[in-house]
């Protein structure tokens, strides 16, 4: 049994970046900067068998490099209160046809579509129910400029997960190039 998820890992100057603004709201489970990466598809626990049927269609998907900007902070679920923190990507025509044509994959894999609409963000932070919300609001103000532009995508991963008490870790089990 596995559990897995497609992303997009950064390099490691960019992951520094997203990590200095991680500090100041009280309550808050900071993801570790080695596990700073934008989430393409979450798809959960499959069977082994499933495994090699998703990890071949991806090997499959023709998507050319882009690059990505990250905009902004924010956090869900909107208009409710805050459980996760994020960074934003700017809007990116190329992110979302790799994002479809794995969804395409992942069906023909005979994986369920993925239900929630999909809003490309880097998780920065869990938040507890006793978190602040003027502190959340105070990260939200000073870290609302925030921008790193031209981040070179050149591959994207799958990622193996296990949930451990101290929180989940992460492996890359297979990446695929972009043309």
């Amino acid at each position: 049994m596995y559990r897995l998820f497609i992303a997009i890992d950064f390099p490691d100057e960019v992951k520094d970046h997203i990590a200095n603004i991680c500090f100041g709201v009280p309550g808050a489970k900071w993801v570790p900067k080695d596990q700073s990466h934008l989430t393409l598809r979450f798809i959960g626990e499959v069977e082994d068998f499933y495994y090699s049927q998703i990890s071949d269609g991806l090997s499959g998907i023709t998507a050319p490099r882009f690059d990505l900007s990250l905009k902004g902070v924010g956090y869900f679920p909107p208009r409710n209160k805050p459980k996760v923190l994020w960074v934003g990507v700017e809007k990116n025509e190329a992110i979302l046809n790799l994002r479809d044509a794995i969804e395409k994959e992942l069906k023909a894999a005979g994986i369920a579509p993925e239900e929630r609409k999909f809003s490309a963000h880097i998780t920065v932070a869990r938040l507890g129910l006793q978190t602040p919300l003027n502190k959340v609001t105070e990260f939200l103000s000073a870290n609302g400029l925030f921008k790193i532009e031209s981040i070179p995508i050149e591959e994207f991963h799958l990622y193996s997960s296990v949930l451990t008490p101290s929180g989940a870790v992460h492996r890359k089990e297979a990446t695929f190039g972009l043309l």
